[in-house]
C-alpha cells in the first residue's frame, strides 16, 4: 500500500510541475477611443443612420429596386446560407460538451483453434450446465454506450462561445452586405438618371449644331466662309452624334449592373429621369464618432471576430491540461437471441473513468497556442483599422458634400453663361462679327459644361448615399 502511495504522490508532483510550465501569453487589448466629434461638426447625437432606408430613399422606382434586390440578390442569399452554416456549427459545438449516448446491436460468429488457450478452455467448460460451447460460437448483443468528457478547463464551452461569436459576426457581415447592396443600387440608379440627362443634352446639342451647320452652308453660298468652315462644322456634328452611342452603351451597362444586383435577366429599368435636376441632397445629421461603433455593421463584425479570437486563446491553453472522461455501457449479450432476456446471466455493464494529457511532445499544442495569440493580435489590428476606416469615410464624405455644393452652384452659373453665349455667337457669326471657330468653341464648351453639371449633380446624390452608408444606415 505504501508503494502505491509513493507512486501516486510522484505522479501528482510530475503533473503539477508539468502543467505549471504552460506558456503565459498576454491578450492584447484593442483601442476603442475615437474623437469626440467630426471636424467642424457639433456634438449633437441626432444621426441619419437611424433612419430606415424606406424613409431615406423616397423615389418609388428606387424603392422597388431595393426591395427586389433584398429578396433576389444571389450574393445576399449565399450569405444567408453561410449564416445558417454558422448557426449549425454553434449547435454542433454545444453538443460536444454534452454526454454522447450510442445504441449498439451486434451479431457475430467465432471459431477458435482447439490448441489455443481460449479453445482449450471452451472445450473443457460448459456454456450452460450440461451444454458444451457451440462450435462455431455465435454471439448476439444489445447495448447502450455513453461517454462524456468533463469540461473542467472550459475548453469545450469556450470553443462553443467562440463559434457563437463568429455566428454573430456572420450576421453582422450580412448586415454590412445589405448596407453596401442598397448603396450600390442607389448609386447606379442615380448614375442612370445622369446618363439619361446627358443623352438628352447631346440630342439637344445636335439640333443646335445642325442649325449652325445650315447657317454655315448658306454663308458659304454667299462666299462669306470657305469649305473649311463647312467641314469643321460637319465634323463637330458627327462628333456629337457619336457621343450618343457611347452614352447609350453606358446606359445598357448600368441597367444590367442594376439587373444583376436585383437578381434578374436584362430588362429596362423603370426610372424617373425628368426630375433629376430637381433632386436635392438631404441634410445629413452625422451624430458623433462613437455612434459608429454601434451603427456600423463592419465594426461590430470585427468586434465579434476579436472576441472569438480571445476565446480561441483560452481553448488553445486548455489543451495543455489533462482531459477527464467518463465512459459507461450497459447491455445484454448471449450466444442465442432467446437468451438475451435472461438476466442477470446475459447482463453486462462497465464504468470507466480516465485522465489523459500531453506529456512528452507538446510542440504542436504550443504552436497552436502561439498561433491563436497571433490571430488575436491580428483581430485587434483589424478592429482598429475598421474603426479608423469608418471615421475617415465619414470625414471624406463630409468634405465632399460641402465642396460639391459650392462646385454645383458655380457650374450652374457657368452653364447659364455658356448657354446664352451660344445665341450670342450665332448672332455675331451671322453678321460677320465673329469667326466660325468661336461658334464651334462656344458650342463645345457649352456641351462640356452641361455634362459637368450633370456629373456634379450625380456626385452630390452619390455623396448623400455614401454618407448614409458610411454612418452605418440601411441594414436594419
Amino acid at each position: 500500500m505504501l508503494h502505491y502511495k509513493k507512486i501516486g504522490l510522484l505522479g501528482a508532483i510530475v503533473l503539477t510541475s508539468l502543467y505549471s510550465c504552460v506558456p503565459t501569453i498576454e491578450v492584447m487589448k484593442e483601442r476603442k477611443d475615437v474623437p469626440e466629434q467630426f471636424e467642424n461638426q457639433s456634438t449633437d447625437t441626432t444621426n441619419t443612420a437611424d433612419v430606415h432606408w424606406q424613409e431615406y430613399f423616397i423615389d418609388p422606382h428606387l424603392y422597388a429596386l431595393i426591395e427586389t434586390a433584398l429578396q433576389n440578390n444571389q450574393e445576399l442569399n449565399i450569405t444567408l446560407q453561410e449564416i445558417e452554416i454558422a448557426r449549425n456549427e454553434v449547435k454542433a459545438k454545444k453538443g460536444e460538451y454534452l454526454p454522447f449516448v450510442d445504441f449498439k446491436a451486434s451479431a457475430e460468429v467465432e471459431k477458435v483453434g482447439r490448441y489455443t488457450s481460449k479453445g482449450a478452455n471452451d472445450a473443457n467448460t460448459d456454456i450452460r450446465p450440461g451444454e458444451e460451447f457451440p462450435e462455431p460460437l455465435p454471439n448476439y448483443g444489445l447495448a447502450l454506450q455513453a461517454r462524456w468528457e468533463l469540461d473542467v478547463w472550459k475548453k469545450l464551452r469556450n470553443a462553443k462561445k467562440a463559434t457563437y461569436q463568429r455566428y454573430i459576426a456572420s450576421v453582422e457581415g450580412r448586415n454590412f452586405l445589405v448596407t453596401n447592396l442598397i448603396s450600390e443600387i442607389a448609386n447606379s440608379y442615380y448614375e442612370l438618371l445622369a446618363l439619361d440627362n446627358q443623352l438628352r443634352i447631346v440630342e439637344e446639342n445636335i439640333k443646335i449644331q445642325s442649325n449652325a451647320l445650315k447657317i454655315v452652308k448658306l454663308q458659304k453660298q454667299a462666299a462669306r466662309v470657305t469649305e473649311l468652315a463647312v467641314k469643321r462644322f460637319e465634323a463637330e456634328v458627327m462628333h456629337t452624334k457619336s457621343l450618343q452611342f457611347d452614352i447609350k452603351q453606358q446606359i445598357v451597362e448600368t441597367e444590367n449592373n442594376i439587373n444583376f444586383l436585383v437578381g434578374r435577366f436584362p430588362q429596362t429599368v423603370i426610372r424617373s429621369s425628368d426630375s433629376f435636376y430637381d433632386l436635392i441632397p438631404d441634410h445629413l445629421a452625422v451624430g458623433v464618432p462613437s455612434q459608429l461603433l454601434e451603427n456600423r455593421s463592419d465594426i461590430r463584425q470585427a468586434e465579434m471576430e476579436l472576441e472569438a479570437a480571445k476565446l480561441d486563446i483560452k481553448v488553445a491553453k486548455a489543451r495543455f491540461y489533462p482531459s477527464l472522461g467518463i465512459s459507461a455501457g450497459v447491455g445484454m449479450e448471449a450466444f442465442k437471441p432467446s437468451l438475451l432476456t435472461e438476466t442477470p446471466e446475459s447482463l453486462l455493464y462497465s464504468v470507466v473513468g480516465d485522465i489523459a494529457g500531453p506529456l512528452i511532445n507538446r510542440n504542436e499544442i504550443k504552436a497552436a497556442y502561439y498561433n491563436a495569440s497571433a490571430k488575436q493580435i491580428q483581430a485587434v489590428f483589424n478592429y482598429e483599422r475598421t474603426v479608423l476606416n469608418a471615421y475617415l469615410e465619414v470625414a471624406n464624405q463630409l468634405s465632399k458634400i460641402s465642396n460639391l455644393d459650392k462646385s454645383y452652384d458655380l457650374k450652374s452659373q457657368k452653364v447659364d453663361a455658356l448657354t446664352r453665349s451660344i445665341d450670342i455667337s450665332n448672332t455675331l457669326f451671322k453678321s460677320a462679327r465673329a469667326d466660325y471657330l468661336e461658334v464651334l468653341l462656344t458650342q463645345r464648351e457649352a456641351l462640356e459644361s452641361k455634362f459637368e453639371l450633370v456629373e456634379t449633380k450625380k456626385e452630390q446624390m452619390n455623396a448623400m448615399v455614401n454618407m448614409y452608408r458610411a454612418l452605418g444606415g440601411g441594414w436594419d
